[in-house]
């Protein structure tokens, strides 16, 4: 299957999912003590700058972000559930995009956010999306990833008595480290947790990383 047909099944699959969704996950931040301090550091290291929130659903993170004085901007590729998002939250600016091409300009934001949202991707398709997400982060703008731990893929045709067709991508955490790696990010810290009794029964893994303050300079041939 084209990659193109991967992500239109994802987008279908949660704009069917959208408002049942909205109203089950919500509000999980407040049952999260550990993703909150991730970002609130994250926040504070985006230097006043604008968050990016990839993957943003129902834009909840946007907007516990935007409730501490963060401008966040959330991106998902479901027009359903950017709908949902803006109805939400009318103050938090919301976006419909795809991680391998995000709408925004070079160097946007001072940090960014993507939790669960790469789990929707091929391995292959890591190295891409993280280059993206360096692209639209200033230079010393730091990156939160989280994603579930492991090696499967798990498709979901019945979500919350929806009918469905996606696939869950768990990746181990030296893959998504070196896919980062490879896109030219800075690891700063890795962490793993088991899942809260509210959650599905996956590992959960963060890795932060920052893009470079300096850029390596071009070497010009020499004639």
């Amino acid at each position: 299957m084209s990659r193109s047909a991967d992500h239109l099944r994802v987008r279908r699959s949660y704009d069917t999912v959208a408002e049942t969704y909205r109203e089950r996950i919500g509000d999980e931040l407040a049952g999260k003590p550990l993703d909150r301090a991730l970002l609130a550091a994250l926040a504070e290291q985006a230097g006043g700058g604008p968050v990016a929130d990839l993957g943003c659903g129902p834009g909840h993170v946007a907007a516990w972000l935007a409730e501490r004085g963060v401008t966040a901007v959330g991106v998902d590729l479901s027009p359903a559930m950017i709908a949902a998002s803006r109805r939400a939250y009318p103050a938090v600016e919301f976006r419909e995009g795809d991680l391998l091409s995000l709408p925004a300009a070079d160097g946007e934001f001072g940090a960014a956010v993507a939790l669960y949202s790469v789990i929707h991707l091929r391995r292959a398709e890591l190295r891409p999306a993280f280059v993206e997400m360096r692209r639209v982060l200033r230079p010393g703008g730091a990156l939160l990833v989280a994603f579930h731990g492991g090696a499967e893929v798990r498709r979901l045709t019945d979500w919350w008595g929806h009918e469905v067709d996606v696939d869950f991508h768990f990746f181990e955490v030296e893959t998504v480290a070196g896919a980062l790696r490879e896109a030219g990010f800075i690891e700063e810290a890795r962490l793993e947790r088991a899942h809260h009794p509210q959650e599905a029964e996956t590992q959960r893994c963060y890795l932060l990383v920052r893009r470079p303050d300096e850029e390596p300079r071009r070497i010009r041939a020499v004639p």
